[in-house]
């Protein structure tokens, strides 16, 4: 219930909350959630399809983070998730909606003598390239 809280700290402006089956999720959960003033919804039995973007988020994060780095601790994971959902947000390319979530201006090639320069992001796992000018 703690972790309910903590998700919604203030006036929750979702409506709905989906999820899964697991046993974790019990009546007492569902009535919390509709306490926050939110419908919870459940899916399916075994259709993970039901809530693809959670899903596909997952997905992303355990192939681009969590399978290319040891995890020393609670404290080390929580702020690869925060980096990386911050690079997830705002830089990494989603070519289904063409960019980041956040949109961003292209950066054009000036003119003249230049280099890309890579900026590590999430401890260096990943990068984003700037163009600067060559010295």
């Amino acid at each position: 219930m703690q972790q309910l809280r903590d998700a919604f700290p203030d006036e929750p402006s979702h409506r709905f909350l989906i999820f899964g089956n697991d046993a974790i999720f019990s009546a007492e959960v569902a009535c919390s959630i509709e306490r926050f003033g939110i419908r919870p919804s459940r899916t399916a039995f075994r259709s993970p399809w039901q809530n693809g973007t959670a899903e596909r988020f997952v997905g992303s994060v355990r192939r681009e983070l969590l399978d290319q780095v040891v995890v020393l601790s609670e404290d080390h994971l929580r702020r690869l998730l925060r980096e990386y959902i911050e690079y997830y947000n705002t830089e990494r390319v989603h070519t289904s909606i063409g960019d980041s979530p956040a949109g961003r201006d292209p950066e054009i090639k000036p003119l003249g003598s230049v280099k890309a320069i890579g900026m590590p992001r999430v401890g260096g796992l990943h990068h984003r390239y700037s163009w600067r000018e060559a010295a």
